[in-house]
């Protein structure tokens, strides 16, 4: 949550530019409950099916503390499934055989890697020679314990169309996903970064780059003064190759954005 999550605000606003260089429609939504999660992602949908013009690409970025399965947490401390998430948007009529990104900055457990191989990176020697820094926090909510010992609950992804999704996650399963009070996340932040210096690139070759560049990194971990090491994880339905810039046309009256495949629609929803 923006709420709760120290530094969240700038993931918040690296996103927020991203989106509006690729002039895509963005809606943003704070602080919400497990419910309101679903709901907004109803709306989304809703919102998506009346519009009058083709939609060719839809982004949803989730921004929460999360639960020991991968399940997201609202400001309540009510959990809901990201694969409800996906499913509820699968079912949107406009964006039938188009791409579904979502953008997923949580934890997904309590296991935190502490990296093989050698150590002394670019990054960390910056670090080193660094005025003290304040650690890294994960995404992992303070009632963490108590969400072990219940159920998820959530509903079972259904077997609507799960061709053309595309999930990145700012942690391998059951791992911890890292942020900076002053910074925002690496995941978020690098994927901005990498966006915007190759734009119109193909997405999965991004991605690919962001990992790596993400893998580099070491976060000295809340836990402690021990570095640590994060790896995002890829799921990709999609079954066309997918590059997202700006069109020519847009912001003066045109549809929308993006190219090969992609044009409106950011449903930001955060905690």
């Amino acid at each position: 949550m923006i709420r709760g999550r120290p530094g969240a605000q700038h993931d918040v606003e690296a996103l927020g530019g991203l989106c509006q260089a690729l002039n895509f429609k963005t809606t943003l939504r704070t602080d919400p409950t497990a419910q309101a999660f679903q709901k907004e992602m109803a709306q989304f949908r809703e919102g998506l099916d009346a519009r009058r013009v083709p939609v060719s690409c839809a982004l949803v970025a989730l921004m929460a503390h999360g639960g020991p399965q991968g399940q997201l947490l609202g400001a309540d401390g009510q959990e809901v499934q990201p694969e409800a998430l996906v499913q509820e948007l699968s079912r949107c009529r406009a964006l039938w055989g188009c791409p579904k990104i979502f953008l997923l900055q949580a934890c997904r457990g309590g296991q935190r890697d502490a990296g093989v191989g050698p150590t002394a990176l670019p990054w960390f020697r910056r670090w080193l020679q660094a005025s003290p820094t304040t650690p890294s926090h994960a995404d992992i909510l303070q009632i963490y314990a108590d969400a072990q010992g219940r159920s998820s609950g959530g509903p079972t992804p259904g077997s609507s169309d799960q061709a053309d999704i595309l999930m990145v996650y700012a942690a391998a399963e059951g791992c911890v996903a890292y942020r900076d009070d002053e910074k925002g996340s690496d995941f978020i932040q690098t994927l901005v970064e990498v966006l915007r210096a190759y734009p119109g690139g193909e997405l999965l070759e991004l991605l690919t780059e962001v990992n790596r560049r993400v893998c580099e990194l070491e976060v000295l971990g809340p836990d402690g003064q021990r570095r640590r090491k994060a790896c995002l994880e890829i799921r990709s339905s999609l079954r066309r190759r997918l590059c997202l810039r700006s069109s020519a046309g847009a912001g003066r009256g045109g549809g929308g954005t993006a190219v090969k495949v992609c044009v409106p629609a950011l449903g930001e929803v955060t905690q």
